[in-house]
């Protein structure tokens, strides 16, 4: 029997080591047999702090003898001896299948040597970690060789194109390893980060079956994946990311070395530019890989000093806090205030502004790096010493937190046993005395990020306006001694603004509130009613503001964001002064206090490739299968970025031409990832379809917007105008295992990326989409073929279905479909059209539309109304000049449907002489100016319904322009 002596250990732990050893007792002598007296107690200390090594033991005990038998767990492991361990274990298997239980067998065993080693510090942190990425390295690149071996034999060897001598070289994959692994710094849990890429496009030779090199190496990558990935009853070997590679889960698995640094010249971001600093040759062909780094390398390291960096990382680590506070990660080791992140940051903040120009800063492995930076870039030598102790207490507490059930979590336990066991393997006596250290390193790794990317911003206070300010909150005034004060402090409506301040201390939700969350609004109340007096509008911000207020009192860490950030409470007012439609926000969705923050991003809306690149960065932390997750992020950003906008609009920042640029762009790259989401789901699901016998499709299909969305003309509440085109036999079928109709696939996706916007969730709904534009209407198929999409055109369509498509262009998907699209709208406007019956046909859609939409006669005459969009003079009377100029006349003015918005069309009228340079400029004014006060209208959310007056000169120019080219004799 196994005997501990109970004395060394927390009178709290003993009854979990008598479970533990309960587990095992069916095995007790062969355990014994196996440990000698070095040993045993070190068994019991893993038994304490690991469920997973107990487990294990508990189904195979002779894993133990095996360790013990070559001395694994008191020596170290060498690179080599994981390969020669994995290859002796599978030389003699092959085929796949064989390879799993195998791989799965090996990997639990040396799982327990890592765990152990590491909770009885025989191995430090830094051997635990390299010897984790060694494993890693072997089981990848010995399972590639098996693999690649078992696929040439089937399809023949990959070669690239014949050289000047006429000979063509074989190819092999390269693995690019990235994140934690390319750094040699793995954790007990970590999934593996990866990049599968291959020398040159070319074929298969000598196999039953030729295929592209690209096509080969696809099939490789995917069965490497399921060879490591798949959990089964004997687990896994390590979970597989392959979200950081080009163009992320829409790309091909598996791409060329001229497509690779093609992307990172042409499209690379600056979080790549992080993310490749620790990219590493993991498997494969280990010297064309490093040809490929090389080339790679000024993507990464700029020649000249780049200080933007620190604005990158200050960014990506403000995203990073964002989500912590979304998701309450406060107690998480890696990404909470203090983290492991932190640590990381700070050392490749100097390696991107300098490793350009001093090569000492090009490596991987954090722990190189901090140690040259004294040197380097001048930080003190105590703050390295500070942040190294803090980095290695930080990841010795993730190794104990992931051995307990080698789960990747970086969360500290909330039950009391959990944070029993882990102060014991992390060395304290308690809990708490745990904690005291955790927080002194976690202080220590905050004190110096602030000092080095994110200087702390100052808050600054008058005590004697401060406690003018809680006098009204804290005393029991009367009604009129408490408008008197406000009436001092410049209030416009004092009696109107006391009663709000009143209401909100005697609510219910006030009453019911904790000591903390008093404090806390106490904290910033005074500053929020300092800001609101100044402003013209006084009482009514403070009621918006109040509003929001209510909105977060049981969420009181937003009134410390406030509290601690005088800048953000300085924008909260400005914009809630300014529009309605702003605070309701910030009300219905607190999380967006969060933007305030930086007045430099608040203020400055990001172009489209940088909306895309932050979006695409955003979802790649989110597993790809966890779909609920990917919406929500979905919509957090694009609510934080319509705040953006908002911030610009009402402000004068931007004028309405670039608002209604970046509301577009906005759902552009939404609407660019909704369908890379939707894609990777279905094709998971049941496999591509085929594009043609035997050839899969990569993604062809395209979202084509109509209305605003294909205008370039969206606003705040728009809603989007969608169409769904593909281009691949719908006879055909997919190559999954459980394979359908291309058509029905392609109708499922449709309804999928729908869903993605459509479905009302805790963050609300994306967009409200509209499919009724689509051939044949509600009653047509939602996915087109794109040739059944130019029959329909020629054929069925209406004249307004033809004026429809004049505002419509490709929003997403690949180019070639979008250019072959463009072909058949071009075609389909430019057909020969007898004038008088399409003017007639534009006329009568445009009088029905006014009946319908616009202000009754009554209105109109009685009360003066005018409503923008609708009535005579509005914008679709200008919406439909265009158009009818564009089907009218395109047969002979190619430049007519070249863009799809209306002031480039009107460019292109005046252009080819359809409209005189007056008109058309008349034409352009009145469609600016109202569609600005629409947008102003929005803001305040009002309707689009005005005094006609304020528009009357320019409603007669369009009603005077109208007549002139639309006067018919019907």
């Amino acid at each position: 029997m196994l005997q501990p002596d109970y004395s060394q250990f927390p009178a709290e732990l003993h009854d979990l080591l008598k479970q533990q050893l309960t587990r095992l007792e069916d095995h007790h002598e062969l355990i014994a047999a196996a440990l000698d007296d070095a040993l045993l107690p070190e068994l019991y200390q893993v038994l304490i702090g690991s469920d997973f090594v107990t487990e294990q033991l508990q189904r195979r005990p002779e894993f133990l003898t095996e360790l013990t038998a070559r001395n694994a767990l008191t020596e170290p492991y060498t690179a080599a001896t994981y390969r020669a361990l994995i290859q002796d274990a599978t030389q003699t298997l092959s085929s796949a299948e064989a390879l799993m239980p195998v791989l799965r067998r090996l990997r639990q065993q040396e799982q327990i040597r890592l765990i152990w080693r590491d909770l009885t510090r025989r191995a430090d942190m830094a051997s635990t970690t390299q010897e984790l990425s060694w494993m890693a390295d072997a089981f990848i690149d010995v399972t590639l060789e098996h693999l690649y071996r078992f696929h040439c034999e089937r399809f023949g060897t990959p070669h690239g194109p014949a050289d000047e001598q006429g000979e063509r070289q074989p190819q092999r994959m390269v693995v690019i390893g990235m994140g934690k692994l390319g750094a040699n710094e793995l954790n007990l849990s970590s999934d593996i980060d990866l990049m599968f890429c291959f020398p040159e496009n070319g074929e298969t030779v000598g196999g039953r079956k030729c295929l592209a090199n690209q096509d080969f190496f696809i099939r490789l990558g995917q069965k490497l994946i399921q060879t490591l990935d798949t959990l089964n009853g004997e687990g896994f070997v390590f979970r597989v990311d392959m979200r950081l590679r080009p163009f992320g889960s829409a790309s091909p698995l598996a791409i060329s070395f001229a497509a690779m640094e093609h992307y990172y010249q042409d499209q690379g971001r600056d979080w790549e530019r992080y993310a490749m600093i620790k990219a590493r040759i993991v498997a494969g062909d280990q010297e064309k890989g490093a040809e490929l780094l090389k080339e790679l390398r000024p993507f990464v390291y700029r020649k000249y000093i780049d200080f933007s960096a620190f604005e990158s990382l200050r960014d990506m680590k403000e995203m990073i806090n964002r989500e912590v506070r979304r998701k309450g990660l406060e107690d998480n080791v890696k990404l909470g205030s203090g983290g492991i992140r932190e640590v990381e940051f700070i050392a490749q903040a100097f390696q991107l502004i300098r490793g350009g120009r001093d090569l000492r800063l090009q490596q991987r492995e954090l722990r190189n790096i901090l140690p040259l930076l004294p040197e380097t870039v001048g930080m003190p030598e105590h703050a390295v010493t500070e942040l190294l102790d803090a980095y290695t207490f930080l990841r010795n507490t993730e190794h104990a937190i992931q051995a307990l059930a080698d789960k990747q979590t970086q969360e500290l336990p909330q039950d009391e046993l959990g944070r029993a066991r882990l102060a014991f393997v992390m060395g304290f006596s308690d809990w708490q005395a745990f904690v005291n250290e955790l927080d002194a390193q976690r202080d220590a790794v905050r004190r110096h990020f602030a000092d080095v990317i994110a200087p702390a911003e100052e808050s600054t206070g008058d005590e004697a306006s401060t406690n003018n300010w809680l006098t009204v909150w804290t005393d029991e005034l009367s009604d009129e001694e408490g408008a008197a004060v406000m009436a001092e402090q410049g209030f416009d409506d004092p009696a109107r603004a006391f009663k709000l301040i009143n209401d909100l201390k005697h609510s219910r939700t006030v009453q019911m509130l904790q000591q903390t969350g008093l404090e806390r609004l106490k904290a910033v109340l005074p500053q929020l009613l300092e800001q609101i007096s100044a402003v013209d509008n006084a009482t009514e911000t403070l009621s918006r503001v109040l509003t929001l207020v209510q909105a977060v009192l049981r969420r009181s860490a937003y009134l410390v964001l406030l509290a601690e950030n005088p800048a953000a409470i300085q924008q909260l007012i400005k914009l809630c002064s300014s529009s309605v439609w702003f605070a309701d926000q910030l009300a219905k969705k607190p999380v967006l206090l969060d933007e305030l923050i930086d007045p430099r991003t608040l203020y400055t809306p990001p172009d489209k490739a940088q909306l895309e690149a932050e979006l695409r960065q955003q979802l790649l932390r989110i597993p790809q299968e966890d779909t609920e997750q990917l919406m929500e992020a979905l919509r957090y950003f694009k609510s934080a970025h319509m705040l953006r906008v908002a911030a610009s609009d009402i402000t004068g920042v931007l004028p309405l031409m670039k608002v209604s640029d970046y509301l577009t762009w906005l759902a552009e790259a939404i609407l660019k990832s909704v369908l890379e989401i939707a894609w990777g789901l279905m094709v998971e699901k049941h496999g591509r379809p085929l594009k043609s016998a035997g050839t899969p499709s990569e993604l062809d299909f395209i979202v084509v917007g109509y209305g605003k969305l294909g205008g370039i003309e969206l606003s705040y509440g728009s809603d989007l105008d969608l169409v769904f085109i593909h281009d691949c036999d719908p006879n055909l079928f997919t190559d999954g295992e459980k394979s359908i109709a291309n058509s029905v696939f392609f109708t499922r996706l449709g309804q999928r990326i729908i869903h993605i916007l459509n479905t009302f969730t805790a963050g609300g709904q994306l967009y409200e989409v509209d499919m009724r534009l689509r051939p044949s209407g509600n009653s047509g198929l939602l996915v087109s073929s794109l040739s059944a999409f130019e029959e329909y055109q020629h054929k069925e369509a209406w004249t307004w279905e033809h004026q429809a498509l004049v505002r419509a262009r490709v929003v997403a998907g690949p180019s070639q479909l979008a250019e072959d699209f463009e072909a058949v709208r071009a075609r389909v406007l430019a057909k020969t059209r007898e004038l008088p019956a399409l003017q007639q046909a534009v006329v009568e859609m445009r009088e029905k539309m006014r009946e319908h939409l616009g202000t009754s006669e009554h209105e109109a005459q009685s009360e003066g109304l005018f409503h923008l969009k609708q009535d005579q003079g509005g914008i679709v009377d200008i919406e439909f000049l265009v158009q009818y100029q564009v089907l009218a006349h395109a047969i002979s003015y190619p430049s007519l449907y070249r863009y799809s918005d209306n002031i480039r069309i009107l460019d292109a009228c005046e252009g080819e002489g359809l409209l005189s340079a007056a008109e058309a400029e008349q034409l352009r004014e009145a469609y600016k100016a109202y569609r600005a006060t629409g947008h102003r209208l929005s803001l305040q959310e009002q309707s689009s319904v005005i005094k006609e007056a304020e528009m009357r000169e320019l409603r007669d120019q369009v009603r005077t322009i109208w007549q002139r080219v639309m006067q018919t004799s019907h």
